[in-house]
């Protein structure tokens, strides 16, 4: 899931919203059905693949151009109807401008790196079950029989049944736009993008400082630890139970690592989101802010040993930042992200700042005013008094509610 702002201009005042993805789990009612459905998704990709070469060779990256190089080759190679060939475009259009984002953020390394090299280098590939984007023309709705039409290189398949939460249900009724057909695991999934409306905005009362962290995933400035020993134990046994079943090369122990495939990572994503909501919770009672350390990039400044490589590459702190964002923007919570430099080091009481003061991974003793506690609580003291001053300097240039709505 996904938080960010939009302005909708049909209107007299603008109004913000938070996306929130709404999944629903598709379920076909013959074999038919499911092959025609996998059978879209290869055809797509395939397609998507053929438009991605030629954009990459002709250098048509803009919509228009690539549509009219090679809408019709699509419809006859393919077997695509009209506006399924315009969503293979436009989705190919897409991977180039994500692809361009990226490089541009350094995400894929400096200048001359060799992954930075490899992307740039060749045509961007599509799996033959990635995910499709379908718009209203090719895939319709019924909320209150639960099922959806949706267009197939087999023709029109009417009545397919789906199961989703009462929320998810909730949330489709004001659905607008696309929703991405996915097949994961030997199943269909239904995703669709919806816009929550955000509520008035508070001023907040002080900030909640949040100190993200691997042993503790997170610590806050009130002194609450929510820590990570049941999530690490968890992740090492499935990482060893991998392991073995890897080294044995049996049918069976293939099957069981297909079927142990997204658990670990569906189980972190489940933790993130209590931690979130638990948050969340705490600064809406209180009326105040949340600050965050904004660790983008610290996979590549830190260079960690080869027992601690799989625990940092495995933490899911993007993540966890994003669950709160979101959450804390559908609650009227304002989020502050600082620089964390310094916040381990620094004492939240006298504000002296020196290597020595972190004395080991769980204890703080500061060697200017002998301040003693947890290294973690005195971090998220600094994150939030960071977060509290980086909101009063903004406060100039930030419009105030009443006047952005």
């Amino acid at each position: 899931m996904l938080g960010l702002r939009l302005f909708n201009s049909s209107e007299p005042h603008s109004v913000f919203c938070v996306k929130v993805v709404a999944q629903v789990k598709l379920l076909p009612v013959s074999a038919h059905d499911a092959d025609a459905l996998a059978a879209t998704l290869r055809a797509c990709n395939r397609a998507a693949n053929l438009a991605s070469e030629v954009a990459f060779a002709k250098g048509l990256k803009r919509r228009n151009v690539l549509q009219k190089e090679v809408y019709f080759r699509l419809k006859a190679d393919f077997g695509l109807g009209a506006q399924s060939a315009v969503r293979v475009v436009k989705k190919v259009c897409d991977a180039y401008a994500t692809l361009k984002a990226n490089i541009k953020a350094g995400n894929l390394g400096p200048e001359g790196s060799k992954r930075r090299t490899r992307a740039q280098s060749r045509p961007v590939r599509f799996r033959e079950d990635a995910a499709q984007p379908f718009d209203d023309r090719i895939l319709t709705w019924n909320l209150d029989e639960r099922t959806v039409s949706i267009w197939t290189v087999a023709g029109r398949i009417k009545g397919i049944p789906f199961a989703c939460s009462g929320q998810a249900l909730k949330l489709l009724a004001s659905r607008e736009g696309e929703s991405d057909l996915v097949l994961r695991d030997g199943m269909f999934f239904l995703i669709a993008t919806v816009d929550v409306p955000e509520p008035d905005p508070y001023e907040p009362d002080g900030f909640l400082g949040v100190d993200l962290g691997i042993v503790n995933i997170a610590t806050t400035s009130d002194g609450t630890v929510l820590a990570g020993r049941r999530l690490n134990r968890y992740r090492r046994r499935h990482r060893d139970l991998r392991a073995k079943l890897q080294k044995k090369r049996t049918k069976s122990a293939k099957r069981a690592l297909k079927r142990l495939r997204r658990r670990e990572a569906r189980h972190a994503a489940h933790t993130n989101h209590i931690i979130a909501k638990q948050l969340v919770t705490t600064a809406e009672r209180t009326s105040r802010g949340i600050a965050l350390e904004d660790l983008g990039g610290i996979r590549q400044r830190v260079t960690a040993g080869k027992q601690q490589r799989s625990q940092l590459h495995s933490w899911a702190f993007a993540q966890l930042g994003t669950f709160i964002a979101y959450k804390a923007r559908r609650a009227g919570v304002a989020v502050v992200f600082v620089d964390p430099r310094n916040t381990s080091r620094q004492c939240s009481q006298c504000w002296h700042t020196h290597r020595t003061n972190r004395v080991t991974q769980a204890r703080f003793a500061c060697r200017s005013c002998g301040a003693v506690m947890h290294a973690d609580h005195n971090g998220s003291r600094n994150i939030a008094h960071r977060g509290e001053t980086a909101w009063q300097r903004g406060a100039v240039n930030r419009p105030s509610p009443t006047t952005t709505r």
